[in-house]
């Protein structure tokens, strides 16, 4: 009895540890594409050591094609749905300014950026971004960019669970890319 209740525990502990990683899906729904590529990896590629904590652990450079009309803002969630206590959060940014293309290699690590962009908790709980970091293996780390077609109204430091309930029902479009890193 006692061995199914600390299993049951564990489950719902790494499950938590996780940062409500959600189903993305469900924010693509009736959302149209999104372009989103970088200058320092293709989609599916190997994601530089500079971008992990093995090297600089600075944000890639990321570039986003014209949104649908009506996009207000933007936000990106970096997830890895590989980490062993589940998905692992390693940046949020939202409320990004409907001007901006792209975001520059090396987003500060401020809780919110010159441009009024704000950073979101990561899996470390920090504002920032954390570049991938597997334990073991090779992980696949997922940038998700949404059009939204208004501004969240969440403070700096938002968890992902926060950031995804205010991204449902305003999401015109979603663009993804996907790098991995490991072994």
């Amino acid at each position: 009895m006692h061995r199914l209740l600390f299993i049951s525990l564990l489950v719902l502990a790494l499950t938590a540890c996780g940062g409500g990683g959600g189903n993305s899906e469900a924010l693509r729904e009736g959302a149209a594409n999104l372009e989103l590529t970088s200058a320092a990896f293709e989609d599916g590629d190997a994601i530089p050591v500079t971008y992990t904590c093995d090297g600089e652990d600075v944000s890639p450079p990321l570039s986003w094609g014209e949104p649908p009309e009506g996009t207000e803002s933007f936000a990106l969630i970096v997830e890895d749905p590989d980490a062993p206590v589940g998905t692992w959060d390693h940046w949020l940014l939202y409320n990004i300014t409907t001007a901006a293309r792209g975001l520059e290699e090396g987003v500060p690590p401020e809780e919110e950026l010159s441009d009024g962009s704000l950073h979101g908790q990561n899996g470390w709980r920090r504002l920032d971004y954390g570049g991938p970091c597997p334990p073991s293996g090779t992980h696949r780390y997922f940038f998700r960019l949404y059009a939204l077609d208004t501004p969240l109204e969440l403070e700096a430091g938002a968890t992902k669970q926060e950031l995804r309930n205010a991204l449902e029902g305003h999401v015109l479009a979603v663009g993804e890319l996907m790098g991995t890193y490991g072994e």
